[in-house]
């Protein structure tokens, strides 16, 4: 047996005729019981019941309106509309209330609506304008959104790209694999270079989508090369007019005390010693260089399993010349290429020997080094501590053949560092807060980062 219910507006019907219903029949059993003639007793019960009839309906309104007036604006939000307004809003009676606060909830959405307007403007203009592809994928690999860089890449109007699947359009590899990476020589239709890849992943109306950015490298890497090639030229000028010119100055000397006659008595001595000032710059030259090549033919790291205590152990009973004091660390084992790491070590301890050497030829007997390494998140670190003077030009210290020291490379540093960054890791050189001296810090990462 099915439930009968009554609609809203037929219950408020029924409640206001049945509010009224005592006193309609009161009233016209009173006008019956009265000695009225029968025209005057049909007319006055007319006018009673068309008065409950009125005022029944005139309840009902007053009800079932404000509710269609919400209903309409409601479904005005719902359909996207925050235009309309209900008007005679007041917030001194509860209905009132009710359309202030739907008035107040049309404005806040109106203006929301405004701002996504406006930022999803701003967001189309900057995704035509930026010079990368970008694609947006959904979760069957249809391509959903291209932008101008996009369309030039496919050389591709939109029309004819977008709802494809990646395999038709020729990215199903850029869906696939490492996120970030290189694609290597890739050639699309009317570009050809050196493309940089990261693929991320994000939810649009509960689904999962995949958006594909793709820059083409070769620009900027064309420009840092020539960078390269500018400063590698301006420090090869340098040294080699440095070593040339007074090769040449010595040289051109030698020829004019050959041409004398009669030759002085020390001519010999003279000869001498300008040839062995010409030899001498000339292996100055030849170190240089050699250093030059150990830089750029720097072997890739094999990575190993070590165990750090060892490695710093090997490397401070190399050092002769001072003590240098390890304070140890927790048991840590990292994998990296160990020989690598400990020509590294070997760079940094040596440094800060020099260092300390430097200030106790000055009379400070206590100046010491110490080697010690700790674990941080995800990395070690091996802390190489001096009470030397510190370092005076700190940005300066990773330029390639940049040196303090009379004897010096400039290449020491650099190689380091090199390293650090092939095994994903970082080096850092910093004064001490409040003593005198450095620490030199090389962080290694707690797994394989080419893995």
């Amino acid at each position: 047996m099915t439930e009968f219910k009554l609609s809203h507006d037929k219950a408020v019907s029924i409640c206001a005729l049945l509010a009224g219903l005592p006193a309609v029949i009161v009233a016209l059993w009173l006008l019956w019981e009265e000695k009225l003639g029968s025209l005057e007793r049909w007319v006055l019960s007319f006018l009673v019941l068309s008065c409950w009839l009125f005022f029944a309906a005139v309840v009902r309104q007053r009800v079932m309106r404000p509710l269609q007036t919400m209903a309409n604006l409601l479904l005005a939000l719902r359909e996207g509309d925050y235009s309309f307004r209900a008007r005679g809003a007041r917030s001194e009676e509860p209905l009132g209330d009710v359309l202030v606060e739907i008035n107040t909830l049309s404005a806040v959405l109106q203006r929301q609506q405004r701002d996504a307007i406006d930022a999803a403007a701003l967001l189309r203009t900057v995704l035509e304008e930026i010079d990368v592809a970008i694609f947006a994928f959904d979760q069957d690999r249809s391509l959903r959104l291209v932008n101008r860089a996009g369309q030039k890449l496919l050389a591709q109007r939109p029309e004819n790209i977008l709802g494809r699947l990646a395999d038709a359009i020729g990215l199903a590899d850029c869906l696939e694999g490492e996120p970030n990476r290189l694609l290597g020589p890739m050639v699309f239709p009317h570009a050809q270079g050196q493309w940089g890849l990261r693929r991320t992943q994000f939810r649009e109306g509960g689904r999962p989508h995949q958006l594909v950015v793709i820059a083409d490298l070769s620009q900027p890497l064309r420009k840092e090369e020539l960078k390269a090639w500018q400063r590698l030229v301006r420090v090869l000028g340098h040294e080699l007019n440095n070593s040339l010119a007074p090769i040449k100055s010595i040289a051109s000397s030698l020829s004019t005390l050959l041409r004398r006659e009669p030759r002085p008595a020390d001519f010999e001595c003279d000869l001498r010693f300008g040839l062995e000032i010409i030899a001498s710059r000339a292996d100055g030259l030849t170190r240089f260089l050699q250093a030059y090549a150990a830089l750029a033919r720097l072997p890739p790291p094999m990575f190993a399993p070590a165990d750090i205590s060892k490695v710093v152990q090997r490397v401070i009973v190399l050092e002769a010349r001072l003590q240098v004091v390890s304070l140890g660390g927790p048991p840590i084992s990292v994998r990296c290429d160990a020989a690598q790491i400990e020509q590294t070590l070997i760079n940094l301890t040596k440094n800060a020997v020099d260092a300390v050497l430097e200030q106790r030829a000055l009379g400070r007997s206590d100046a010491d080094v110490r080697v010690r390494w700790r674990q941080t998140e995800g990395q070690v670190e091996i802390c190489i501590d001096d009470d030397g003077p510190g370092v005076a030009q700190t940005a300066n210290l990773f330029v390639p053949f940049f040196t303090t020291k009379p004897d010096g490379s400039g290449i020491g540093l650099v190689l380091s560092r090199q390293i650090a960054e092939n095994h994903g890791g970082s080096l850092e050189l910093n004064n001490r807060d409040h003593e005198s001296g450095c620490t030199a810090i090389l962080r290694l990462p707690l797994t394989d980062h080419l893995k």
